[in-house]
């Protein structure tokens, strides 16, 4: 048969997108250099380090939901030609929900979550799986990332 086959980039040509930097790359000396295929397109990392590139260290991959519901800022839905986005992060980083009704679902579940951690702020000695609220909250956003 003929055709072509699209080949994995090489671990130096392997290059992410940050809000500031522009393109990024992973240090040779992270675990993940060679990696060459992640099963989401969004890394999170605890070092960026600039030299001939703007590196980062200390990377993993985090998949949509995690990303959502455990990321910083706000969550914001809206309806775009037709599909009901969710975006972060000022509209910088976005995602197609299945529905209007998942798209209401995350982000009610962000809300609550963050309540949550803020009652959990404000009461340290809270045990959050014995609180019937915080064990079901947690039980569904365990069920939601490790379903997905």
């Amino acid at each position: 048969s003929t055709g072509a086959v699209k080949m994995q980039p090489k671990a130096e040509e392997l290059k992410f997108v940050t809000k500031n930097d522009g393109y990024v790359h992973i240090h040779p000396s992270s675990v993940n250099y060679q990696t060459r295929h992640f099963e989401s397109p969004y890394l999170v990392y605890h070092e960026k380090i600039k030299t001939s590139h703007v590196f980062i260290r200390d990377c993993s991959m985090v998949s949509v939901y995690p990303l959502v519901l455990l990321g910083g800022g706000q969550v914001h839905m809206q309806l775009l030609k037709g599909d009901f986005v969710i975006s972060l992060d000022d509209g910088w980083i976005r995602f197609v929900a299945a529905s209007h009704q998942v798209a209401e679902l995350v982000k009610e579940l962000r809300c609550e979550l963050d309540q949550l951690l803020q009652d959990k702020i404000k009461n340290p000695s809270m045990d959050l799986c014995m609180c019937p609220r915080g064990s079901r909250i947690i039980g569904m956003i365990v069920k939601l990332v490790t379903t997905q």
